[in-house]
């Protein structure tokens, strides 16, 4: 027979084990909770792009319809030029991504890694500006674009986007982070400081590259005002312009809205699918020194 002592830790032994498979259990139930009530927007625009606009804003809410009308995802592309919209938001998206993650890890290499006078003051008032208002300075933006006649331009959102103090706020971070050892050695083996950025910083920053690749891509995929302001031509426009376009004088397409916009979501999910692993070791390791 078991002594008392020994049955004392093995039932404290099960009743600790039942009370964390309780607590992880009611942990899951609420994280699922959370991501369902979440999804449920997004279950609703599928619902809706597959309705006719008549029946979008019907009560009770029928979550299946009973006749799907698939024929909503044909007519996006026919009603309004989205493919050249989606062509036109897919060019400005890779371009000034590519730019900013150029620019961003260049200006956070030389903050974190070089020393030059009046480093850290240029950082900070570089920084500084991400508490600037856009609203405050879009006038004289919009101005200086005009007299550079780049109005109505893509090149004009381009230039405008192609530096980010966000970007290089993350990317110094975490080059920060980086054993200041590792680039003296490769200073000693007669490594440029281009070479170091090249061969040793960018291949050891793919979580930050990563981060600011999804951040980025997924503003300048949204973006709505600054297309608004800057692009007049249609066969210039984005998505979210061409979204408008189902939007008539006195009432609103519901249904196509609904199926051009799950169509614009598309590359968002997958990039962020394909980026979610660096995106995450990105989000846990960027800012813990500085």
């Amino acid at each position: 027979m078991e002594s008392a002592p020994v049955k004392l830790v093995r039932n404290g032994f099960r009743s600790y084990r039942f009370s964390k498979n309780l607590s992880k259990t009611f942990s899951y139930a609420i994280l699922i909770i959370m991501a369902a009530l979440m999804l449920l927007p997004f279950v609703w625009m599928l619902s809706a792009s597959l309705k006719l606009d008549k029946d979008v804003f019907g009560f009770p809410i029928e979550w299946i319809p009973e006749v799907p009308q698939w024929s909503n995802y044909a007519r996006i592309w026919t009603q309004i030029p989205f493919l050249t919209f989606f062509a036109n938001t897919a060019k400005l998206t890779v371009i000034i991504t590519f730019l900013q993650l150029l620019t961003s890890s260049l200006a956070g290499y030389a903050f974190a890694k070089l020393n030059f006078k009046g480093r850290d003051f240029v950082f900070l008032a570089y920084i500084a500006s991400i508490a600037i208002p856009w609203q405050s300075y879009m006038v004289p933006q919009f101005i200086m674009m005009r007299r550079l006649n780049l109005f109505d331009t893509h090149l004009a959102l381009i230039l405008l986007q192609a530096f980010s103090a966000f970007g290089v706020f993350l990317m110094r971070q975490f080059f920060i982070s980086i054993p200041n050892d590792l680039i003296e050695a490769a200073r000693i083996d007669g490594l440029s400081e281009y070479g170091i950025y090249y061969r040793i910083m960018l291949p050891l920053s793919k979580p930050a590259l990563a981060t600011l690749t999804i951040f980025t891509f997924v503003f300048v995929w949204n973006d709505f005002m600054g297309p608004l302001i800057y692009l007049n031509s249609e066969s210039l426009k984005t998505i979210q312009l061409g979204l408008r376009l189902f939007i008539q004088q006195y009432s609103a397409d519901y249904a196509l809205i609904m199926a051009a916009s799950l169509v614009s979501l598309v590359p968002v999910v997958i990039l962020f699918l394909s980026f979610q692993r660096f995106f995450v070791e990105g989000i846990a390791t960027t800012g813990v020194k500085g």
